[in-house]
């Protein structure tokens, strides 16, 4: 049991060694100079379907952007609830808004992808800021990531946003996004190389120069996509434009859930999907975390003899998970649910997997897909 807990130990200090160097290839915002002599015209794109608990917070916050040189177009995608009438009324006579009625969803399409592609056929902006409903931003983010975006003189800077969270089962799963990339994908090699496996984005925040988003033509590109922001930043990669996932947590803050069905839904509909439909992938993911991520607090549970020898390996994991929540300004307490979170991961994954496997649709926003 000694060589257990001490190869345990090891491998636990690899993950949380590696996980630090990792995030140093992860430019932050806040290490950005602002380029006030260049403001370039952007457009701010916004589907929405279903938003109207978001609406007033959404435009109430974009209206305080100091960015001087933009324009917001916002998509009502079918929406059944009050959404239109609530931007109309938020909105008023703030001319820097337009709002355009979504069309109805063709076959072979994803309603996000759908919903900003019609965006991007109304944008006369040189950058394109395509942007959840559920986001809230500080006011200097524009100019602070088109910096970024130039200074590494790249076409998409996309990230993965501050997630607060409330319920219990978002507590549980959202933050383990962060934890993903942060151990699992190549950082380096994702912003320094134009290997398309080696990518990750969100589509709450994804920043593009209009000229190489329309040489992959868009959103058309990827429009059956479940996956859209990791699809279309291969495709960006793949076309020889460079991409630059960067640590937007100071700036960027997104709402995804505010229910635990919502929670449930939205991963189940993207995981699987995420993994490449990959059913090795998801059995390999299932044992490694197992082995590494919950055994360890098993045999502690279980026999409580072995002192600081057996404790070491789950102060360590704690360790590289606390890391992960102040880099990306999580709830600090939230690194004890580790355990859970995992095993909350690995039961959707393998659910989402199941759904696939049995050709059953996923549902989102009143729409199912396959």
């Amino acid at each position: 049991m000694i060589m257990i807990l001490t190869t345990l130990s090891a491998t636990s200090l690899l993950f949380l060694l590696w996980t630090i160097l990792n995030s140093m290839f992860l430019p932050k915002f806040t290490n950005v100079e602002h380029r006030k002599c260049c403001t370039p015209f952007t457009s701010i794109l916004v589907p929405m379907r279903n938003e109207e608990r978001n609406v007033s917070a959404f435009i109430t916050n974009i209206q305080k952007l100091s960015y001087p040189n933009f324009e917001c177009i916002i998509l009502d995608d079918q929406s059944t609830d009050n959404t239109f009438s609530l931007l109309t009324q938020a909105i008023g006579s703030d001319n820097r808004f337009r709002i355009i009625k979504g069309n109805i969803l063709p076959k072979g399409w994803v309603g996000k992808v759908h919903a900003c592609h019609q965006l991007s056929q109304q944008a006369a902006g040189d950058y394109f800021l395509f942007l959840d409903a559920d986001v809230q931003i500080q006011e200097d983010t524009v100019e602070t990531a088109l910096a970024l975006l130039q200074k590494r003189g790249a076409k998409l800077l996309t990230g993965f946003p501050h997630f607060p969270v409330t319920p219990w089962l978002a507590k549980l799963l959202v933050p383990m996004q962060h934890f993903i990339v942060y151990f699992h994908l190549p950082i380096m090699l994702a912003n320094y190389t134009s290997r398309i496996h080696t990518t990750a984005a969100h589509g709450a925040f994804m920043l593009f120069e209009r000229n190489a988003y329309f040489s992959i033509e868009g959103h058309k590109s990827v429009k059956s996509s479940l996956v859209e922001d990791v699809h279309i930043a291969r495709k960006m990669k793949a076309n020889g434009h460079h991409v630059i996932l960067a640590n937007i947590t100071s700036h960027v803050s997104c709402y995804m859930y505010e229910t635990n069905k919502e929670v449930w839904s939205g991963f189940t509909k993207n995981i699987f999907i995420g993994l490449g439909r990959s059913v090795p992938l998801v059995i390999g993911l299932t044992a490694f975390y197992l082995i590494f991520y919950v055994w360890p607090f098993i045999l502690i549970v279980l026999d409580f003899h072995y002192g600081m020898t057996g404790l070491l390996p789950i102060l360590l994991l704690w360790l590289q998970r606390l890391y992960i929540d102040w880099c990306t300004k999580q709830q600090k307490w939230l690194f004890v649910t580790l355990p859970l979170s995992i095993l909350s991961l690995i039961v959707i994954m393998i659910h989402s997997m199941k759904l696939a496997l049995q050709k059953k649709n996923y549902h989102w926003k009143g729409r199912t897909y396959l």
